[in-house]
């Protein structure tokens, strides 16, 4: 018998299938995993926090809503301490929560003396820092965000020094910045690039940053992701990485070379593996799907 998805033998059992889990979203994003087996995700154009959870969801209830208004939470995750963290378009911050996304403090809203556009996508480093896309979604977008003028030269990923609370900009070559992670040891800095969502002929790649220490180098194109655009983006273990699209999770191998393709009836905003079970979960546009997987995601 075949293996269901060609090219992924090593990554996904052969008996794994796409599970729909929940529905009901305008525009899913910013899967993150919580201790409790929870999952929390964002419905942008909703202006709300989801939850679903594998004993206390049902068919009549499948989540619950956390937070409603979000201000527009886009992408969401955690320390090693188990703290979340949260980018809000219509706060125009990245925010900090320590019990579970209830409340929300705001960490980064400003980079010199001017705010933030909308921040995006956000992931914590080792070593604290607390790195986050700046597109301008949630300025252009009235169905995300609360529009307002853009005080930022341009779109930017930044750094937050968790000792001074410096934000200090890294990237700044990319047209519209968004999806990021970090490979294993975190000498390497995956950022998606989403200018073709308003410009057919604009960028819709994944660029990798050498790094070291807090130094980014100069970036080179990983990979372009055809159908769609590579929003939200997952490093495992082995150094592959796993990337949203319009037509489903593409898996890339550390050289850029694409493996495979796990097929998802809808365009994705972003995804995220379990840190408890062997599940990776996939936030899509307007359902929560998972899948289970043969590999471990390259945190927690």
């Amino acid at each position: 018998m075949s293996h269901p998805f060609p090219g992924l033998e090593q990554l996904i059992p052969s008996d794994a299938a796409l599970e729909k889990l929940a529905t009901g979203t305008a525009w899913g994003e910013g899967a993150v995993c919580l201790d409790d087996g929870a999952v929390l995700w964002s419905d942008i154009p909703g202006n709300r926090i989801l939850r679903w959870h594998p004993q206390e969801s049902t068919s009549e209830t499948p989540f619950s809503v956390v937070m409603q208004p979000s201000h527009f939470h886009n992408g969401h995750t955690r320390d090693d301490g188990g703290r979340l963290y949260a980018c809000s378009h219509g706060d125009r911050a990245v925010l900090r929560s320590a019990d579970n996304g209830h409340t929300w403090q705001p960490i980064a809203t400003h980079h010199g003396d001017k705010r933030l556009n909308s921040p995006n996508d956000v992931i914590v480093a080792r070593d604290g820092g607390v790195w986050f896309s700046d597109p301008p979604y949630g300025l252009i977008q009235a169905h995300e965000g609360y529009g307002g003028d853009q005080e930022q030269e341009g779109h930017w990923v930044y750094r937050l020094d968790p000792a001074t609370g410096a934000v200090e900009a890294k990237v700044c070559d990319l047209l519209r910045p968004n999806g990021l992670a970090f490979n294993l040891d975190e000498t390497t800095l995956y950022v998606t690039d989403t200018g073709r969502s308003h410009d057919p002929e604009g960028r819709h790649h994944i660029h990798a940053y050498p790094v070291s220490g807090n130094t980014v180098g100069e970036g080179q194109v990983f990979a372009a992701v055809d159908p769609g655009l590579p929003d939200g983006i997952r490093t495992d273990v082995h150094g592959n990485l796993w990337s949203s699209s319009g037509g489903g999770v593409q898996v890339f191998a550390p050289d850029g070379t694409r493996l495979g393709v796990v097929p998802v009836p809808e365009a994705i905003g972003n995804l995220t593996f379990s840190h408890l079970d062997p599940y990776l979960y996939i936030a899509a546009s307007s359902s929560l799907y998972r899948i289970s997987v043969s590999v471990k995601g390259a945190r927690f």
